[in-house]
């Protein structure tokens, strides 16, 4: 069964529908309000239809220690030799900036939402007004939080990226149980950036079936491909990092798209979606014109009535007025009817 469609401000998402491109500025704003609302207005451009926020503090996230368990020592990291505190401090958007956003998200008709990562920041993304809550994936396991979004009977979207698919369940059950209706999950691979040989987005329509709602992307990886591979998969929520340049560096910048780029994404994505379509075969209404381009049996050699026909009276040809290939072994050594002129199509009633 297709799961219902769920709405976001107005916003109707859900197959058949252009997908839902949210723009994910998370620590993009480098510490800069008006570079954020510069985001803003690159996001808008772009045609994005979201704006998402991250809203905590350092202290809500972890201690100010940098030490053990505290301190990224993963050569492989893109953050190797900061503490969790030191980066969520770097990272995280000041509260007081949130309203002059979503006040400049509404002036250009951006949807502005935000991903809340405990009960207080829940608190305040109400007072804003926020149309719908986003779990990260890395919060999937914190049923409370999961709880105190749905509770508000908006929209909860949630991140499925290092879950198995008994705790995504359990998510999914804590949004139903505190009366969250508007429920979709985004596939996603919590690696900074995400190789997309991991992405496994043939997951997207499993996770459809399985859980019976909605299902997007949270792409972290370079470009746009797996994106709009998901778009042909049936994702209809795609999320991905922007920044205004990725040599202006920043905590995520290094897997975040460009203001072209979303555009791009916005673009190709809706193309992907629309090229999805229904089960079809036979022409299309668009092909019916192109028929006349197949081939078909022709008479390509004049003819007196009663002669019989044989492989050099009667080929194959383009265009496709006269019998279907296939009839071919069947109608030699058939007689015509009367006299035929070279290049004329053979149907039945040329046939004695």
């Amino acid at each position: 069964m297709t799961p219902p469609p769920i709405t976001i401000a107005g916003r109707l998402i859900g197959p058949g529908q252009p997908p839902f491109i949210v723009a994910e500025v998370s620590a993009n704003h480098n510490g800069s309000l008006d570079r954020m609302l510069q985001l803003v207005e690159a996001a808008s451009m772009a045609g994005a239809s979201a704006l998402k926020l991250q809203t905590y503090t350092a202290d809500t996230m972890t201690l100010d220690l940098a030490e053990r368990e505290f301190f990224i020592a993963d050569e492989g990291s893109l953050w190797k030799g900061r503490s969790l505190y030191d980066l969520y401090r770097e990272a995280h958007t000041p509260w007081e900036w949130h309203e002059p956003v979503f006040r400049r998200c509404r002036e250009l008709g951006l949807i502005c939402f935000s991903t809340p990562f405990d009960a207080t920041a829940v608190d305040f993304l109400e007072s804003l007004g926020a149309p719908a809550y986003k779990i990260a994936s890395f919060e999937v396991g914190d049923l409370a939080l999961i709880r105190k979004a749905a509770v508000t009977g908006k929209p909860v979207i949630i991140s499925t990226g290092m879950s198995t698919a008994g705790e995504i369940g359990e998510a999914v059950e804590a949004a139903r149980a505190a009366g969250g209706r508007d429920l979709a999950l985004l596939k996603c691979t919590s690696a900074y950036p995400a190789p997309p040989t991991r992405s496994n987005l043939a997951t997207i329509p499993h996770l459809r079936e399985l859980y019976g709602v909605q299902v997007g992307l949270s792409d972290h990886t370079h470009g746009i491909g797996c994106a709009v591979a998901a778009c042909a998969l049936g994702a209809v929520i795609i999320e991905k990092h922007l920044t205004l340049k990725r040599s202006d560096g920043g905590v995520d910048s290094a897997f975040s798209l460009e203001p072209a780029e979303l555009a791009a994404l916005v673009v190709e994505s809706r193309r992907a979606a629309e090229a999805l379509g229904n089960v079809n075969y036979g022409p299309t209404e668009e092909e019916r014109a192109s028929l006349v381009f197949r081939r078909s049996l022709y008479i390509v050699k004049a003819m007196k009535a009663g002669e019989v026909l044989t492989p050099e009276a009667v080929r194959a040809i383009r265009p496709g007025l006269g019998l279907a290939p296939k009839y071919l072994e069947a109608v030699l050594g058939r007689r015509v009817r009367g006299d035929v002129a070279r290049g004329t199509a053979l149907t039945w009633e040329l046939l004695a």
